[in-house]
Order: C-alpha cells, then structure tokens, then sequence
C-alpha cells in the first residue's frame, strides 16, 4: 500500500486553518510517529486520512486512487483509534469485538479472539463495557484498531490511560504489527515514538517541520542541548527553552536547548525529546526543516 498527501490544505467553517500545504508519502511496511503540541494540526491529519473530514485543497491518493473514491475499500484495509472514541457500553466486550467485526467484513471468531490475546483482554471477554476501567476500555479501542490485522492502522493518543507497563507492551505491539504494514503513531509521548517509529513527522503550526528517522532529527540537535546547576533567583538564558529540571543538594539542574547556549551550560548528548522540543521552539527561525 502506498500513501500519498498532496499539498494538503485544511481551513474549517469557522475560518481556522488546521494544515497549511501538507506534502507527503509513505508506502508499506512503514512506521510513523506523529509528534507536536495541542493544536498542531495532528488530529485534523488523521481524521482526513480516514475520510472523516474532507480536504479544502489537494488531495490524498491510495495507490495512487482518490481517497475519497474508494472509501469504502479503504476503509476495510484501515485500523484506526481515534483520541476520543465512543463504545458501545451496554455490550460485553465481545459483543463489541464481533460487532466490529461485522462492520468490517471480516468472518470467523478466530480475529477476534487473536485481538483479546493481544491486548490483554481474555478474561474480559463477558464483561461488560460499562464495568470496565479507563485504560481497559482503552485496551478495548485498541482491540478494535487491530481487528483483522489492517493494512494500515491510524493510532492518535492510543496508550492514554495505560500505565507505564501498558505502554511498553503495546508499543512493542504495534512495533511487531508494523512489520507488513503502514502504522501512524500519534502521540505526546516522545518515548514511544523514539522506541517503536522509523520515521517521525514533526508538525507545528499546521506545517511539517521535520520528515525524516528519529536518529537524523537528534543528529541536527548537535550542540544544541545542555545542562547547567540553577540557583533559585537566576534567570533562564535568553533564546533556549527548559526541557526539564530537578532538584540537588546544589541546586536544580536545568536542561534546556537552544541556539546558542550560553558558555556556563556543559553540553550534553541530545535525545529525541531535546530534538522535539528544539524542532518546534528553532526550526522555523533556522529555516533548515
């Protein structure tokens, strides 16, 4: 499968521009991890590549078709977990499973019960929805998304709610799904992204900032992150952004990024989150993403 986003431009009735000429292609088996901040227009990406909202310029071809004039086909090779989804919690959780599954065509109950293996919800099967805890119902948003192994799966946010261990098991599921398929992660969780995704896509302000492999975004953040010991009443250099800070006996350590930093800051190697984070706060002025 192949996907492509052409010059993709999105404005809502009430004139708020969401995407501004959004160009990109991915083909299977592809691992992308969607990374910005509220507002960055990460939502309104996925909703139109599941059909759910209509392009106010460009458009969107699967193997090379219009989207929007294979919908139906599409959507039966498409997994996709919304940040705010719906259930139907007067069901068990098999009931929802093999609903599901109906609207998706797809035969048997071997998918299904290979759905609750994978996410841990064997033993849920009987329980209602409505019983169920925050992450478990989650778990159960998730089961749906992978139903029948899709093609392409659409993930936005799926491991709010789950713990830490969660987290990590799903991550590493998804990870061995994406092996024959296209997968968009997105999601505020640097972690996951830098765990699991091949490529990860920077959006800001309704532009892609960055394209590219998580080890090329941390590459250009080179010299970029530093650490230094704050005393209570110092000021935060100019021009550099705090990506965290924790308490000593001598202080609080302060990491931050930017530009130019200051010659008392000890220069240290950059993660994928001081990559982020610099992307968003620099990239635009340096005019290099």
């Amino acid at each position: 499968m192949q996907i492509d986003i052409n010059d993709v431009t999105m404005i809502y009735p009430s004139g708020k521009k969401a995407l501004s000429n959004v160009s990109f292609s991915v083909e299977s088996p592809d691992f992308v991890g969607i990374l910005g901040p509220n507002g960055a227009g990460k939502s309104t990406l996925m909703k139109l590549m599941t059909a759910g909202l209509i392009e106010t310029k460009g458009n969107i071809l699967v193997d090379g078709e219009k989207l929007l004039d294979n919908e139906q086909e599409f959507k039966r090779r498409l997994g996709y977990l919304p940040q705010t989804f719906g259930l139907l919690e007067e069901l068990t959780v098999w009931q929802f499973l093999d609903y599901m599954a109906a609207l998706k065509n797809i035969k048997g109950k071997s998918e299904i019960e290979w759905a609750l293996e994978k996410t841990g919800l064997a033993d849920k099967r009987k329980a209602r929805i409505s019983s169920l805890s925050g992450g478990q119902k989650q778990r159960v948003g998730i089961a749906q998304a992978i139903l029948g192994q899709p093609e392409i799966m659409i993930l936005d946010e799926p491991t709010v709610g789950l713990d830490p261990e969660e987290r990590v098991r799903f991550r590493n599921i998804f990870s061995e799904l994406s092996s024959d398929k296209i997968v968009f992660l997105s999601t505020h969780i640097v972690d996951d992204v830098q765990a699991v995704c091949n490529r990860v896509l920077v959006i800001y302000g309704g532009k892609i900032l960055y394209d590219g492999s998580p080890a090329e975004l941390i590459e250009q953040t080179t010299d970029h992150v530093g650490t230094y010991v704050r005393r209570i009443d110092d000021v935060i250099p100019k021009e550099c952004e705090i990506v965290s800070k924790v308490n000593t006996r001598n202080g609080v350590l302060t990491r931050i990024v930017g530009d130019n930093l200051p010659d008392y800051v000890e220069r240290c190697e950059a993660t994928l989150e001081d990559a982020y984070l610099y992307c968003i706060n620099f990239g635009e002025k340096r005019g290099e993403l």
